[in-house]
């Protein structure tokens, strides 16, 4: 059996995408310029337009982001929101790619569209599992998203001083019991 080599545009989107990634979660979405992007990946401007066509684009493949809701299902109930505000704090502790869409979703539409798709799309199911009225979901999962995102903001964005020096347990214990009425109540 032979095994297949990477096909050079695949290389090339990859590192395409790494550099866009780290560019728009340090520079933001509006200071980050295809022509940076370009650079940190060592090609030429030109091949960045080439496979993504606009700066909007990249922005949406580079903010492909999987939240990895854990499987609520097993969680004890009265825990619901102490593990999905642990979760959430190695999610954007872990992974630049959310501060990078959640400063881009601030003050541009693209990107704050890509960002409630993720939080629609993956924590609404989530939430529906554990409510009983499925008219509630959206209400109730949206909730939990305004908590999740605000803090983020506030700490990762913003770094508001006091909200930067909470420790994980101070944060999980102020959080997790909003969260919690969010998703049970």
């Amino acid at each position: 059996m032979t095994t297949a080599t990477p096909r050079r545009s695949d290389v090339t989107r990859a590192a395409i995408l790494a550099a866009a990634r780290e560019r728009f979660a340090s520079d933001g979405y509006e200071r980050a310029t295809i022509r940076a992007i370009a650079a940190d990946a060592n090609i030429d401007p030109a091949m960045v337009m080439r496979y993504y066509g606009s700066k909007e684009k990249l922005f949406a493949a580079a903010a492909e982001f999987d939240l990895r809701l854990p499987d609520l299902a097993g969680v004890v109930p009265d825990r619901l929101g102490e593990v999905l505000v642990g979760h959430f704090l190695d999610r954007w502790e872990g992974d630049e790619t959310m501060t990078a869409l959640l400063r881009a979703g601030v003050t541009n539409e693209a990107a704050a569209e890509r960002m409630r798709e993720i939080f629609a799309g993956q924590l609404a199911p989530a939430a529906a599992a554990l409510c009983a009225d499925p008219g509630e979901v959206p209400v109730r999962a949206g909730l939990v998203a305004t908590q999740i995102l605000g803090f983020a903001l506030g700490r990762y964005v913003l770094r508001l001083p006091p909200v930067v020096a909470m420790p994980r347990d101070e944060v999980i214990r102020w959080l997790a019991p909003t969260i919690q009425r969010y998703l049970t109540a």
